[in-house]
């Protein structure tokens, strides 16, 4: 697809940015019977009216296809219709959309794994190989085509998925944050403590200054019997038995010097 594309159900967008990036790896919601898809979804602002009136054209060709081929030449009188409101609610579930999608038409488009994965390209159309440029929150122009469909009796208009070209980067959604945010200030782990610097090579590192610890008082040994460390040559107290000065353990009345 392509801007001069002369199919009506087709479209190339103006900038918008977008979310739920599946561009490089096809995915399917998990518990879902979906096939894997290679998708986006395209946040459209509501300014942009020039894209918004060549969605609804191309919307309202690819419904007169479906008239022909699919929906048996009668307009279905309920038609599923890929472009939401974002300031209005999901109709997955009827919660509001998120915060990005305010003031945007929401518009998912995908394209299945079974065909070739939709080019991606900057804006100097040099192919992007690096899944990390490519991302939610990014923003860019998107190939889109419209088409009829019939399923479970369901029937609706998709939106197939074509070329991608990044245009700029944008604030990442769904939770990432770029390294400068995450490390450029340490908020969240503190400062880093300050080094001093290291010396030229060949000299001595200087050694820090510490004051001596203070003097410790000699040990002395420890009598079992009594509970009390005995202090060598000490006088004991009056009345008390005195030390033997061969076992240097105090000396009972009676006993023999030694033993």
């Amino acid at each position: 697809m392509s801007n001069q594309s002369k199919n009506p159900t087709d479209v190339v967008t103006g900038k918008v940015r977008l979310s739920y990036v599946h561009l490089f790896k096809p995915y399917a919601r998990p518990g879902s019977d979906s096939v894997p898809k290679h998708s986006a979804t395209l946040l459209i602002p509501k300014t942009d009216i020039a894209t918004r009136q060549r969605i609804d054209n191309a919307i309202n060709a690819a419904i007169q296809l479906g008239i022909a081929e699919k929906f048996k030449g009668v307009r279905p009188p309920i038609l599923a219709i890929p472009i939401y409101d974002g300031d209005g609610v999901k109709p997955s579930d009827g919660l509001p959309f998120g915060d990005e999608c305010k003031g945007h038409w929401v518009l998912t488009a995908g394209s299945p794994a079974t065909q070739p994965r939709p080019e991606i390209v900057d804006i100097d159309m040099n192919p992007i190989i690096n899944e990390t440029e490519v991302y939610s929150g990014m923003y860019a122009r998107v190939s889109i085509r419209f088409f009829p469909y019939e399923k479970n009796g369901k029937k609706g208009i998709g939106c197939g998925l074509g070329p991608v070209q990044k245009l700029e980067d944008g604030e990442p959604l769904g939770g990432r944050i770029s390294a400068a945010a995450a490390f450029g200030d340490g908020a969240g782990f503190g400062q880093a403590p300050a080094y001093p610097a290291q010396p030229a090579y060949g000299q001595p590192m200087p050694q820090p200054s510490y004051a001596p610890p203070a003097q410790q008082p000699a040990a002395y040994p420890y009598s079992p019997q009594y509970g009390t460390t005995v202090r060598p040559g000490a006088v004991p107290p009056a009345g008390g038995p005195g030390v033997d000065p061969i076992t240097g353990l105090p000396a009972l009345g009676g006993s023999v010097m030694g033993l």
